[in-house]
């Protein structure tokens, strides 16, 4: 019985520890802005290819949201680098510097 009630914290203890994980995620990355949209802080990126062999498509277009940061010095069709979060699933840019 004893052993049970130390399993069963030890996986508890796991999940929880595996939840504040994957609660935010950050990442950072270069692409091209394709769709931009000020009103509602909204911006896609097509990001570059990772150099991958045959990776000539040119990309993922991922759409982000933006917090705390200003779009005026950005437009479509702009090179940029990022930083991003993802938290519950909603990616949002944290950071953005045109190249």
């Amino acid at each position: 019985m004893k052993i049970a009630k130390i399993a069963l914290v030890s996986i508890a203890a796991l999940a929880f520890i595996g939840s504040a994980t994957l609660a935010q995620q950050a990442t950072t990355g270069t692409g091209m802005i394709t769709v931009l949209d000020r009103i509602h802080g909204t911006v896609a990126i097509r990001q570059a290819p990772s150099g991958t062999v045959g990776a000539s498509n040119g990309g993922v277009v991922t759409e982000f949201k933006v917090k705390g940061v200003s779009l005026d010095a950005v437009h479509a069709g702009d090179r940029v680098t990022f930083s991003a979060t993802e938290t519950g699933g909603i990616k949002t840019i944290t950071k953005i510097e045109k190249q």
